[in-house]
């Protein structure tokens, strides 16, 4: 009789315990400047997709950041997925900065290139330019727009056409040749860059939109299933694997709420008071035995 009391007292006992508190977590930033911060995106170690690590950084204003540089970032669309960012470097209609060239990572280059409809103009080119010689295929007129009517328009690069007292070459074209070419090996002396290029037919270089629109694409990870439970989609930063970053823990889960699944292997959790009640009750009944 004592026996089974005692049995039952720890069984009692253990369906009481408590799992040692969780982590407080770090939130991640939802914003920086006027700029909204979220999935796959993020500012914070661990937050946003693993793919994006390290790309942004926030100080008054979000800031896009590539082995060239870093790039102001200006809009994000999260459901068209585009985002566009301007280089403080880069040479407009209205001011003319020195040589310049625009490096990617090659993840970047994969997950976030720039878009069909960004046009990079390459500027002031040697009559020996590779564009203009056996890559001259990769030169284009958009919108029924021409290199002259830039150095005509512009007041930035009317110096270029004072010097020669002519137009010198130059080259429109997209970003995969500034991506396998640098301005050097281009033998062009500035570039600049126009976006949204297909709504520009009629429309002069004094109001074109100057900047770099990029699209991203945003990783399966099941990020829907976190949000709904009130998370935020998150990474393990010594693992990268995906995280549901919960209110009050860190726990690597996949939503945040009673039974959660695991993301290790998308099992459910067990129920560990339970597991120590088994201990507990195993241990008495060998303590019994052995009596």
């Amino acid at each position: 009789m004592h026996s089974l009391l005692a049995i039952f007292t720890l069984i009692f006992t253990a369906s009481t315990l408590q799992l040692p508190p969780a982590l407080a977590l770090t939130s991640c930033r939802t914003s920086c400047g006027s700029i909204d911060i979220r999935y796959p995106f993020g500012v914070d170690d661990g937050c946003g997709a693993p793919q994006f690590r390290g790309m942004f950084n926030c100080s008054s204003d979000l800031f896009f950041t590539t082995p060239s540089g870093s790039y102001k970032v200006q809009h994000i669309d999260y459901d068209k997925k585009t985002m566009v960012v301007y280089d403080p470097a880069m040479s407009t209609c209205s001011i003319l900065q020195p040589h310049h060239d625009f490096v990617m990572t090659e993840i970047q280059s994969f997950i976030i290139r720039p878009t069909p409809d960004t046009v990079f103009a390459l500027l002031n080119c040697s009559i020996d330019s590779p564009v203009l010689n056996h890559y001259k295929n990769l030169c284009f007129n958009f919108s029924e727009h021409s290199c002259d009517e830039l150095y005509g328009s512009c007041n930035a690069f009317r110096v270029f056409h004072l010097l020669t007292n002519s137009s010198p070459p130059c080259c429109f074209t997209g970003y995969d040749t500034v991506k396998f070419m640098s301005m050097n090996i281009l033998d062009c002396s500035h570039y600049t860059t126009v976006i949204n290029v297909d709504n520009l037919k009629g429309i002069g270089p004094l109001d074109w939109v100057y900047g770099i629109k990029l699209s991203f694409s945003v990783p399966d990870a099941g990020c829907e299933r976190c949000s709904l439970s009130g998370g935020t989609c998150g990474f393990d930063t010594e693992t990268e694997g995906m995280v549901c970053l919960c209110s009050a823990s860190t726990n690597a889960t996949r939503e945040c709420a009673a039974g959660s699944v695991t993301a290790g292997d998308g099992s459910n959790n067990f129920p560990w008071k339970f597991c120590y009640a088994l201990v507990l009750i195993s241990s008495v009944l060998m303590i019994l035995l052995c009596n």
